[in-house]
């Protein structure tokens, strides 16, 4: 029930905020702010995004859990979607979830509400065909046996 509410009232919104801005200004202003808005929204979300990219490979190279780089980068990913879509409402709401506190703030909301049951990491190395758990024990170990490449 609440997504039909939000696909109703987003474009009503949108609709809305059209009509008076684009009375008060006029059609080429409002027309230009959409774009200047799409086009900044776009850098923004490219440098913010190569920022949230990079921690997520930290926290799996470190083998450290990576749900809250997940989490700002999935943001990101939302606030780049929605300041592509044309309208003032999807902008507003877009460039709030590029500020790194709100998506903290959010981020903190969820993790109250979601409860993580367990965690765990695995290393593998497909050359050797070898599975490693996070206490260091071969939980899986295939003989690749003679190879299929010949010499000629």
């Amino acid at each position: 029930m609440w997504l039909f509410l939000i696909f109703l009232a987003v474009p009503l919104i949108e609709i809305g905020l059209f009509i008076e801005i684009g009375g008060a200004i006029g059609l080429w202003p409002t027309l230009a702010i959409v774009v200047i808005t799409a086009v900044l929204g776009t850098s923004l979300v490219r440098s913010q995004g190569s920022i949230a990219l990079s921690q997520i490979k930290s926290r799996f190279h470190e083998l450290s859990d990576p749900t809250e780089a997940l989490a700002h980068g999935a943001m990101i990913l939302i606030a780049g979607a929605l300041l592509l879509t044309p309208g003032f409402f999807t902008d507003g709401v877009g460039f709030a979830l590029l500020v790194p506190p709100l998506r903290e703030f959010l981020i903190g909301q969820l993790r109250a509400r979601v409860h993580v049951t367990g965690f765990s990491t695995t290393t593998a190395d497909p050359e050797k065909g070898v599975i490693i758990d996070e206490d260091g024990e071969v939980i899986a170990a295939r003989d690749p046996g003679p190879s299929k490449w010949t010499r000629h």
